[in-house]
């Protein structure tokens, strides 16, 4: 069988995504999680450019790591300087990584308007970096930027910079689409001629492809299937501009369609796993619609879907849930039918049928709801609670006696948020006021404020996403709008919804439901 190995550059590409930022802590905590699932090679950043990346290496540096290689990464040597002297060199060697990689200029194009320097002099820098880093016992790979671009322009010369950096005692090479603008036929044709003209056995080649064309993860694949061993990209895809090249689903197309062994299927049971806590670790949202480990991606809302998905999986899925760590949604709607709401109920220990009066019920009831602009595959915990309040299993945590939200505007333009609230708690009433960055967040901490000594996990809890869509806009400011709240804790991610003409209204059933959710959660 064929082995591919994984580089992931998360830590140094996909920080270069716009709203994020790692610190040190983040950094080490995603390099032990891609440790734990066999990521062979991760590239922790450039110890040469910023004091943060210095201090991630020194600190994973004591880290006992299983599976992976630390490599570091930094540019060729700069013109007219020796290697020894070097600055970014220099940092590289202090930096402890078993890995070295060194991006060098492969486009003609690049050299004179970019480096200013000659051609000769930036084969010199190429030649002159690897091998000087190679004599220092590091493994070094070059990635060949702009690679495909060069090739086109100037192939004779783009071949030179492989061949200088292979001759230096590079162990691996990597083909890079710098501007993510090639599609996969490009890709393919010219990895095949370049892994034909190396030929090396003990030269590695590599793959490293951005998605501004937004092909980046079948231009990795079909490199591997023209040769590549080594595949570089992000968790997520995260990285500049359009992002790198997704290892999420690269990893997932590698195991289960084209049988190269990559990660073992242990390993593969923990992609969703991984996904979503570097997700929650980038303080970006999880995709619901990713690829293998999105909440979405083995979902089914359409009546005859979901009936023929019963009856055997492979009608609508392309592999088991399971075997990428992801589960099967059967998603409640108009469309869904009676199907839905049993498999629904299923899941909640609910013995229901076709036939029984409460499955007719709760139908009617979601049908009726979604007529009004509900709309439950998206809010699973709203649905859950409402299934329960249809079949007189749902018992409140607290009532509502009445809130008040103020805003006001002060002398010096600053807005700020008031919410009283009234509560009836185990037979308590709670009085409680907060304030809040707007009026659905003082209402979140004045509702906490009331709740926090009869419920202390709700500490756990936080809003992770608050989403607003007015759904008829030719009513205008009368418009009855929808609210979506995304909720988690350490453990769960869920959703919830509300819908009124009053979005403090439509906003406080979704955040009811949030908090209700949890509990329920807590109290099982």
């Amino acid at each position: 069988m064929k082995k591919v190995k994984l580089y992931d550059t998360t830590l140094r590409d996909g920080s270069q995504a716009e709203g994020i930022s790692y610190s040190v802590i983040d950094k080490i905590r995603i390099a032990e999680e891609l440790d734990k699932i066999g990521i062979h090679f991760i590239e922790g950043g450039w110890p040469g450019s910023n004091p943060k990346d210095r201090e991630f290496f020194l600190k994973i540096s004591r880290s006992k790591l299983r599976n992976s290689q630390i490599a570091a990464f930094s540019m060729t040597r700069r013109p007219n300087i020796s290697a020894p002297h070097d600055a970014n060199l220099k940092a590289l060697l202090k930096s402890k990584a078993e890995v070295i990689t060194i991006v060098g200029k492969t486009w003609d194009f690049h050299v004179t308007a970019v480096l200013k320097t000659t051609l000769d002099e930036n084969l010199a820098m190429i030649e002159d970096t690897v091998g000087f880093l190679a004599k220092k016992g590091f493994l070094v790979f070059y990635d060949a930027e702009h690679f495909f671009d060069a090739y086109k322009a100037n192939k004779n010369y783009a071949l030179k910079t492989l061949t200088a950096a292979q001759n230096a005692g590079a162990k691996a090479i990597c083909l890079c689409d710098t501007n993510g603008g090639f599609l996969t036929s490009q890709i393919s044709s010219i990895t095949e001629e370049i892994k034909n003209k190396i030929g090396d056995a003990e030269v590695d080649l590599g793959i490293h492809c951005h998605n501004d064309a937004g092909v980046a993860i079948a231009n990795s694949l079909a490199a591997v299937e023209a040769g590549a061993n080594i595949v570089q990209g992000t968790i997520n895809g995260y990285g500049e501009r359009c992002g790198n090249a997704d290892l999420i689903p690269i990893i997932a197309n590698l195991k289960t369609k084209l049988k190269i062994d990559c990660i073992s299927d242990f390993n593969l049971k923990q992609l969703t796993h991984v996904s979503h806590f570097v997700s929650e670790i980038s303080n970006m949202r999880v995709r619901s619609e990713q690829p293998f480990v999105g909440d979405s991606a083995f979902a089914h809302k359409g009546g005859m879907h979901i009936n023929a998905i019963m009856k055997n999986p492979l009608t609508y899925e392309h592999i088991a849930p399971s075997l990428v760590g992801n589960r099967r949604r059967i998603l409640v709607s108009e469309l869904g039918g009676k199907t839905g709401i049993l498999l629904r109920a299923k899941d909640l220990c609910y013995d229901l049928s076709k036939e029984d009066p409460q499955t007719k019920k709760i139908l009617g009831l979601v049908q009726s709801l979604e007529h009004k602009g509900f709309q439950f595959e998206a809010a699973e915990a709203s649905f859950q609670i409402l299934m329960k309040r249809a079949l007189k299993k749902y018992k409140k945590f607290f009532e509502l006696e009445g809130f008040k939200v103020v805003i006001e505007k002060r002398l010096n333009n600053r807005i700020t948020s008031e919410a009283v609230i009234k509560l009836k708690v185990k037979g308590v009433k709670e009085h409680t006021a907060a304030e809040g960055d707007g009026p659905i967040n003082a209402l979140d901490n004045a509702l906490r404020k009331a709740l926090k000594d009869f419920y202390p996990t709700l500490a756990k809890m936080h809003l992770s996403d608050f989403k607003v869509r007015v759904l008829d806009e030719k009513a205008g400011t009368a418009a009855r709008v929808r609210v979506l709240i995304q909720s988690q804790d350490e453990k769960d991610v869920w959703s919830t919804i509300g819908v009124h003409e009053n979005i403090i209204e439509a906003s406080w059933q979704a955040l009811v439901d949030s908090v209700e959710y949890k509990l329920l959660k807590d109290n099982q």
